[in-house]
């Protein structure tokens, strides 16, 4: 309903919860749904507007500047021609509001971005405009769907959450995660995927320090059918060599030891 309601009134939709709930998948298979392109933008901290919206191409600034010399150019002539859109470096912010045919915007782990940069984000998120001072203000060719992804890393602004539809993302419950699995890994068969399943979701209540997501279930999956697994009961050792595919911390994988892991795909089966 999120997501519709994003399409529908043209919002940007903030997607909150733990890695690996599949945030990121949402933006994904909206592009493939709409048929559209998919633009990202993975933050982290110190990114800044160069990297994010757009920077000048200085190599080839310095080249023309160079050459104009050479041939007897100077003045605002030389600027005019360096400071326009030949030398321009779209960065995803950028590119994503001057495509004919709207993309899907992901600004993926914008709480690991510094405060600073979310106030680069209102201008886009409001208007859907980027002011250029060399250039003037861009607008939009069309507007984006955007989906920001944040896992908890710190709180966002007020001024940002306004701009945007909300949902939080959860572990999804056993009969969606199977559905997931019996879709994403087409050939495994039915008993060991609802084992599969039924063994993730109790470790997932174990004490851990990085709690498996979706990918780590899909990972366990193929593991599991490489190594010609048909029931997690079976031979111990081989399900404690696949954990390697879910556990992903040394703490982890001391605390589900054999028997722990044993007990679990007992419970599972």
């Amino acid at each position: 309903m999120a997501v519709h309601l994003a399409l529908a009134l043209g919002r940007p939709l903030l997607l909150e919860g733990a890695a690996g709930v599949g945030k990121t998948e949402v933006a994904r298979v909206l592009a493939a749904v709409l048929n559209t392109q998919l633009i990202r933008l993975q933050c982290y901290e110190g990114l800044d507007a160069a990297q994010a919206i757009y920077e000048w191409n200085y190599q080839r600034q310095l080249l023309a500047i160079r050459a104009a010399a050479e041939d007897g150019e100077t003045g605002r002539a030389v600027e005019s021609r360096i400071f326009s859109e030949e030398f321009l470096l779209e960065r995803p912010l950028l590119k994503a509001i001057r495509q004919e045919t709207p993309p899907v915007l992901l600004i993926d782990e914008i709480d690991r971005a510094d405060e600073e940069f979310e106030a680069y984000l209102l201008e886009v998120l409001s208007e859907f405009q980027i002011s250029v001072p060399e250039l003037g203000t861009i607008s939009a060719t069309s507007r984006p769907v955007v989906i920001l992804t944040a896992n908890g890393t710190r709180d966002l602004s007020d001024a940002l959450r306004r701009r945007c539809l909300y949902a939080h993302a959860d572990y999804p419950d056993p009969a969606a995660e199977l559905a997931i699995l019996q879709v994403r890994c087409a050939g495994i068969e039915d008993r060991l995927a609802r084992q599969i399943i039924g063994f993730v979701q109790a470790l997932r209540k174990e004490d851990l320090e990085k709690i498996p997501g979706i990918a780590e279930t899909l990972d366990f999956a193929a593991a599991l059918m490489g190594l010609g697994v048909a029931d997690l009961t079976h031979d111990p050792h081989q399900l404690q060599a696949a954990l390697a595919a879910l556990l992903k911390t040394q703490s982890d994988r001391a605390n589900i030891t054999t028997e722990v892991a044993q007990r679990l795909a007992g419970r599972a089966a």
